[in-house]
């Protein structure tokens, strides 16, 4: 009996041990509300390592992914001194916004397979359906070059702050432009190249107040928005004129 109780103990301090470390993290705040004069704003990730081995070989990378979206690329070709599309790919489930932070670049955090699989960096990110009648692979290249020109997507190695060796945090900013959804905060402990621990926490983005009742409008009656919006141009079109109507 002694020896089976000492046996269930030594087991216990294994299976202790071999959990390793874990990941705790949140944001700031879960809902960012969008009005007429939100131009942007950032949002706080921060998180713990429970139960820490030596900082060596350890890498924190913070992930944000926007909803998902239907990017079309097209090429442009000279035809007889007019420029046309001649030729288009389109790529399925791709973030909207996509933006990451981590202690080292992207290239240093894990090996390209670790990567891919789940989709940290931009380069790694693979949509879910691709159409194109060609070699996709230029025109995934662009569409990742014009997104990073617009400030959607990027990559800030660095930016992750340990306050002390278990505590950590990062400041991600949310553009005025960026779409409206259901966001992904997404953080990753990796250790020598392979990620040990990961936690996900939803973020939304909306619209309040009027800006949503006619965001709503435009989407569910469009027939009914167009005909208010030109009501609305002729009114204010007839009001200018009289008001600045030259006297005879």
């Amino acid at each position: 009996m002694k020896r089976l109780v000492l046996t269930a103990a030594l087991m216990m301090v294994l299976t202790g041990a071999a959990r390793g470390e874990d990941l705790v993290s949140g944001i700031s705040q879960d809902i960012i509300e969008i009005t007429s004069n939100y131009t942007g704003t950032d949002i706080v990730v921060f998180g713990a390592i429970e139960r820490p081995r030596a900082a060596q070989g350890r890498a924190i990378a913070v992930v944000v992914r926007g909803p998902s979206t239907l990017l079309t690329v097209r090429r442009r070709d000279r035809v007889a001194g007019v420029w046309v599309n001649r030729d288009s790919a389109k790529f399925d489930g791709m973030p909207s916004y996509y933006y990451l932070a981590s202690t080292e670049p992207v290239d240093r955090l894990a090996p390209p397979r670790v990567l891919t699989r789940h989709g940290i960096g931009a380069e790694y990110l693979q949509p879910a359906a691709v159409g194109s009648h060609h070699d996709a692979r230029p025109f995934r290249e662009a569409a990742l070059r014009h997104l990073k020109q617009d400030g959607l997507y990027k990559e800030a190695p660095g930016t992750i702050d340990f306050l002390s060796e278990t505590l950590f945090r990062t400041r991600i900013p949310v553009p005025g432009e960026v779409a409206r959804g259901q966001y992904n905060v997404e953080v990753y402990l990796l250790r020598d190249g392979e990620v040990v621990s990961a936690q996900s926490t939803p973020l939304f983005i909306d619209q309040t107040g009027i800006e949503r009742r006619l965001f709503n409008l435009a989407h569910n009656a469009p027939l009914a928005y167009g005909l208010i919006c030109v009501f609305m141009a002729m009114l204010l079109g007839w009001i200018s004129s009289v008001l600045f109507r030259r006297p005879a």
